[in-house]
């Protein structure tokens, strides 16, 4: 039963994640972190963006959390794994899938995709910080299937 308790933690910091990326998008980076947000709205000529940094928002704590985890041996282990996973799943559909910053031949042919790829161009439509929508990032509204 113990797989089943971390299994679940697991996948609640993985959706609950998604909501504190939605608002940290939405509040934080189209706000205060805008200065490092922009450069993710407007074309650049290397493959790093100042936005990237945005990563260390997740990774410190996930490392924190799994280290923590393994040497108290503490479900926050599992906490800090969901982060993690989260971070795997965000970069797999985000950034190779959505804007191919690595170069693979994928055509996304089910719903789920098309509305998330979809929601995501709309929000890229704006390159300023006002205006935009679709905050979010493993989750895209029905309104906005193709």
């Amino acid at each position: 039963m113990e797989w089943l308790l971390n299994s679940s933690i697991v996948l609640i910091t993985i959706v609950l994640t998604e909501f504190f990326a939605w608002f940290k998008h939405k509040y934080i980076l189209h706000g205060v972190l805008w200065f490092l947000h922009k450069s993710h709205h407007t074309p650049q000529e290397s493959w790093f963006e100042w936005n990237d940094l945005v990563i260390l928002i997740y990774a410190i704590p996930s490392a924190y959390l799994v280290y923590y985890g393994i040497e108290n041996n503490h479900f926050c282990l599992w906490i800090g794994v969901g982060i993690s996973l989260y971070g795997v799943i965000y970069f797999i559909l985000h950034d190779i899938i959505i804007h191919r910053r690595i170069k693979i031949k994928f055509l996304a042919k089910n719903k789920y995709l098309k509305r998330l790829i979809r929601a995501h161009k709309i929000h890229h439509k704006h390159q300023e910080k006002e205006d935009s929508e679709a905050f979010g990032f493993l989750y895209a509204l029905k309104k906005y299937e193709p």
